[in-house]
């Protein structure tokens, strides 16, 4: 498992899920966009701080940016 790719992967099915941009998403979380696309495409790892951000503005559970769909 390359968790990377999965963390960003999940990112962004649960992003496209709930009809959000990447700038809406930064917007919610406090991040820039520039950084919600480095970690959809597998080009950034994450502080923990920023994970619960993330997951927080998407209104999910932060462990379910780590499970692999198979």
């Amino acid at each position: 498992m390359d968790i990377i790719k999965v963390f960003g992967t999940n990112v962004r099915n649960y992003r496209k899920e709930k009809n959000i941009s990447q700038e809406r998403l930064a917007e919610l979380s406090g991040l820039h966009r520039t950084y919600i696309s480095d970690i959809e495409c597998f080009r950034r790892s994450i502080s923990l701080d920023n994970i619960q951000k993330i997951a927080d503005a998407l209104g999910i559970k932060t462990y379910k940016l780590f499970v692999e769909e198979k």
